[in-house]
C-alpha cells in the first residue's frame, strides 16, 4: 500500500507538473511581446551589437604636428609612426596654439610636440630628447590608438638611437646590437588578438542578453496574469508542498526549454559566427549554462513577485541592464568598485555567469577550473528556488484563510 501511494504520488506529481509546463510554453507563445522579448530581442540583440562594433579598431586617427625642431630625426620620426595604420599626421602647425585650436574644435584628436633642442639632445652622448603627446581624452579609442602607436615608434627609435650612441662611443656595430637586444620588447595580446573593443565588450553583452531578456520576459508573464487577474499561478494538488513544487518547477521547465536552445545559438554559435575569441570547449560552455539558466529563471520569478502591470518589465530592464554589467566587474575593474556594491553583485546570477564564460570561451579554461562560478550558480538557484517557493506556499496558505473566513462568515449569514 505504502509503494502503491508512493508511485500514485510520484505520477501525480509528473502529471501536474507536465500540466503545467505546456499551460506556460501556450502563454509564452500565445503572447507576442513575450515572444518578441523571448526569440526575435535574444537572437537579434547580438547581431545589431556586432554591427554597431563591426570595425574593432578606429584607423587613421587625425593629429596635429608641432615641429619646431625641424630636423632630419622628427621628420624620420614623423614619417614612421604615418606609417602605421592607427594615425594619420594631417596637419602641420607652427604653435601649440594653433595645434589647441583643432583640437578644441575636434579637426584633431592628438598633439605630437617637438622642442627646439630635440635634434641637439640626441646628437649630445648625455642629452636626453623630450617629445610631448597630447591626446584627446573624450574617448578611450582615440588615446588608446594614438598613444600605443607612438609608443612603439618610440621605442624602435630609442633602439637606434642606442646603437649610434654605442659607435660613437668605439663599440663594434655587432656588439653594440646585441647590447641593446639584451632586452627585447614583445607586445603580445592574450585572448583577444584584434585587441578590439568588440572582442572584449560582446561576450559579456551575450550573457547579459540571456539574462535580461528572460528577467523581462518573466515579469512581463508575471504582470500580465496579475493585470487580468488570471489564477495561472495557483497551488495544484492537495498536498500544499507538493503543488507549490510542481508549479514552480513545470513553469521553470517550460523557461528552461526555450532558453537552453536560446543560449546554444548565442553564447555556443554567435561567437564562432562572428569570429568573436571562442577557444573553449562548446560541451563545457553548455553545461555551464544549465545552472546560470536555471538561477536567472528562479532569479527572475522572485523579481516577478513585485511585478503588478505589464510594463514594470520594461522599466526593470532599462534600468538595470548597464548597472548589471558595471557591477558585474568586466567592462570596469572589480577592485575598483565599491565593497558593498560588490556585495550586490554577487546576488546577481550575470555576475558570476559572465565571468565563468569568459574564462571557459575566451580564455580557453575548463569547467572545473571555474568551479567557483559554477557551484556559486548551482547555489543561487537553489536559494531563489527556496525563496520562490516559500513565498507561494505563504501566499497560496493566506489565500486558503482568507477563503474559508469568507465561507465561514456567508454561512453564518445564511
Amino acid at each position: 500500500m505504502s509503494l502503491w501511494h508512493t508511485l500514485n504520488e510520484y505520477w501525480e506529481s509528473v502529471t501536474d507538473s507536465t500540466y503545467v509546463f505546456a499551460r506556460e510554453i501556450k502563454r509564452v507563445f500565445t503572447d507576442s511581446g513575450v515572444m518578441i522579448i523571448f526569440v526575435v530581442a535574444t537572437l537579434a540583440y547580438p547581431i545589431i551589437y556586432k554591427t554597431m562594433y563591426f570595425n574593432e579598431r578606429i584607423q587613421d586617427i587625425p593629429v596635429a604636428v608641432v615641429d619646431l625642431s625641424h630636423s632630419s630625426e622628427s621628420r624620420m620620426f614623423l614619417h614612421q609612426w604615418n606609417a602605421s595604420p592607427d594615425v594619420r599626421l594631417t596637419h602641420t602647425c607652427q604653435s601649440m596654439a594653433e595645434a589647441e585650436n583643432l583640437l578644441r574644435d575636434q579637426k584633431v584628436h592628438g598633439i605630437i610636440y617637438f622642442p627646439r633642442d630635440f635634434a641637439s639632445q640626441l646628437a649630445d652622448p648625455l642629452g636626453q630628447a623630450h617629445i610631448s603627446l597630447y591626446c584627446d581624452m573624450s574617448s578611450f579609442l582615440y588615446m588608446k590608438g594614438i598613444y600605443l602607436s607612438c609608443n612603439q615608434v618610440m621605442l624602435e627609435s630609442m633602439r637606434n638611437i642606442q646603437i649610434d650612441r654605442y659607435e660613437d662611443m668605439g663599440m663594434d656595430k655587432e656588439f653594440a646590437w646585441a647590447l641593446v637586444q639584451d632586452a627585447p620588447y614583445t607586445d603580445t595580446a592574450l585572448f583577444a588578438p584584434t585587441g578590439g573593443y568588440g572582442s572584449f565588450l560582446i561576450p559579456a553583452v551575450l550573457m547579459l542578453i540571456l539574462h535580461q531578456t528572460l528577467l523581462f520576459g518573466i515579469c512581463m508573464l508575471a504582470g500580465t496574469a496579475r493585470e487580468e487577474d488570471k489564477i495561472v499561478y495557483r497551488v495544484i494538488g492537495r498536498r500544499r508542498s507538493l503543488g507549490v513544487m510542481r508549479l514552480v518547477i513545470g513553469r521553470a521547465l517550460a523557461y528552461f526549454a526555450i532558453y537552453y536552445v536560446l543560449a546554444a545559438i548565442v553564447v555556443g554559435w554567435y561567437p564562432r559566427l562572428f569570429d568573436l575569441p571562442h577557444i573553449g570547449n562548446i560541451w563545457d560552455i553548455m553545461r555551464f549554462n544549465v545552472p546560470y539558466i536555471l538561477a536567472t529563471i528562479f532569479f527572475s520569478m522572485c523579481v516577478s513577485l513585485f511585478i503588478r502591470n505589464r510594463e514594470s518589465g520594461l522599466v526593470l530592464l532599462i534600468s538595470t541592464s548597464l548597472v548589471f554589467i558595471f557591477m558585474a566587474g568586466v567592462s570596469w575593474p572589480k577592485e575598483m568598485i565599491p565593497e558593498p556594491w560588490q556585495w550586490v553583485a554577487c546576488l546577481l546570477p550575470y555576475t558570476f555567469g559572465v565571468h565563468g564564460y569568459i574564462h571557459i570561451n575566451s580564455m580557453g579554461a575548463t569547467l572545473s577550473q571555474v568551479s567557483f562560478e559554477y557551484i556559486a550558480l548551482w547555489q543561487q538557484a537553489l536559494l531563489y528556488f527556496v525563496i520562490y517557493s516559500t513565498v507561494m506556499y505563504i501566499a497560496d496558505w493566506r489565500s486558503e484563510k482568507k477563503k474559508q473566513a469568507a465561507e465561514a462568515i456567508s454561512g453564518t449569514s445564511l
